[in-house]
């Protein structure tokens, strides 16, 4: 969709901002330009729509040439998004997502009707907020009517210049969470310019790490983290990268142990044999569909005077995630209940049970899925030496 081919831009005064520039963003893609101040993203998401023109190369867009491309009728195909987001002050919410389909020359009802359309989708109710001006709103929320403006004619490439830069870091962290949502819908060709590295892992399908005008590494985000092409790649996501790969390690069935499991209505008597056979402290509760209920502690069936049902000794469950979550939110699970283990279900299937994920099955699943991008084979091909496996050797 989006193709540099030897791009640069120099200034009149020599400076050098984008040197010899060669990279292609395929059709419903997000890749994220990311990297220190002055290293030349934003300058080459300004060429796309032609805020700032080349000094050498030619950019493609669909094929095309933009410099062929009258630049207002380019810009009014693409969506753009900034970090102070420029909202008409004087415009009424609905007012100010309307405005490109306005300039296109949608008839008013029409214009109006998308804008609520974008309003609604991106999580601001258009009955509430749409007759509201800008200052009634919070910066999020602003934030939002400036990605809804964006998408209001329907265009198939969206740039976004730090576009939640200025918001406080819960807000950011919503706001990332809603646009990923978005994006699964819409399915837009995105650049999105950071020089957050964790916010370019999150986002990114791929991601472009810039040094001075050129791009040191162009891979998915697994692949960066995992293996930096050069030495300044690895000291700029940082001697923590191991950490940051979790972000985008989703949990995999292969990653889950499978420990006893009971299901409601068993006699408490078969419950505590199977965990005497096994020689468990704990077995998971399902219902008779077998999706997750509950779990129930071993000293819970061993006493003497436990009589009646699993049902009736059951616990609730509150550590517990759906198959594809990355590992650091089942870390971070695992932290916020105190929990040797969560379990993992099938939300597709309305919760049926998978397996439990341990701290150990954890640090495993994130050293096979570095093995596995190295060898260039699927996660669950990778077999890795752990120290379990060692000592039992």
């Amino acid at each position: 969709m989006i193709r540099f081919e030897h791009v640069t831009k120099r200034y009149a005064d020599g400076t050098t901002a984008v040197d010899d520039l060669s990279f292609e963003v395929a059709e419903g893609e997000l890749v994220t330009l990311v990297g220190p101040s002055g290293c030349g993203k934003t300058t080459t998401m300004k060429m796309v729509n032609r805020l700032i023109e080349p000094t050498g190369g030619r950019i493609l867009l669909d094929g095309d040439d933009i410099s062929a491309v009258d630049p207002v009728r380019l810009r009014r195909r693409i969506g753009y998004v900034i970090q102070q987001v420029g909202l008409f002050p004087h415009k009424t919410v609905l007012e100010n997502t309307a405005t490109v389909p306005h300039l296109l020359g949608w008839k008013r009802g029409k214009g109006r009707d998308r804008a609520a359309e974008l309003l609604d989708l991106v999580g601001l109710d258009p009955s509430v907020y749409g007759d509201r001006y800008p200052d009634q709103l919070s910066g999020g929320q602003r934030q939002r009517v400036g990605v809804a403006r964006a998408l209001a004619a329907d265009p198939p490439v969206l740039l976004m210049d730090e576009p939640f830069g200025a918001v406080d870091p819960v807000v950011r962290e919503r706001l990332q969470n809603e646009f990923l949502k978005l994006q699964a819908q819409v399915r837009k060709t995105v650049l999105f310019v950071t020089h957050d590295i964790e916010e370019a892992v999150r986002l990114g399908d791929r991601i472009a790490v810039y040094g001075q005008g050129r791009i040191e590494q162009f891979d998915s985000p697994a692949t960066v983290l995992g293996a930096p092409a050069t030495p300044y790649v690895a000291d700029f996501v940082g001697a923590d990268r191991g950490l940051k790969r979790l972000s985008v390690t989703p949990i995999e069935e292969s990653d889950l142990d499978q420990p006893p499991v009971v299901h409601l209505d068993d006699p408490l008597t078969a419950a505590t044999d199977r965990l005497r056979a096994e020689g468990a402290r704990w077995a998971v509760v399902l219902d008779g569909r077998d999706n997750l209920h509950g779990w129930i502690p071993a000293d819970a069936t061993a006493s003497p005077d436990a009589t009646g049902t699993v049902r009736e000794h059951a616990r609730r469950m509150e550590a517990w995630l759906p198959l594809g979550a990355p590992l650091k939110q089942a870390f971070a699970t695992m932290l916020q209940h105190d929990a040797g283990w969560i379990a993992v279900i099938d939300e597709e299937s309305e919760g049926r049970f998978l397996g439990v994920l341990t701290p150990a099955r954890l640090h495993e699943a994130l050293r096979r899925s570095i093995d596995a991008d190295a060898q260039h084979v699927p996660r669950a091909e990778v077999a890795v030496e752990t120290v379990a496996r060692a000592a039992t050797a």
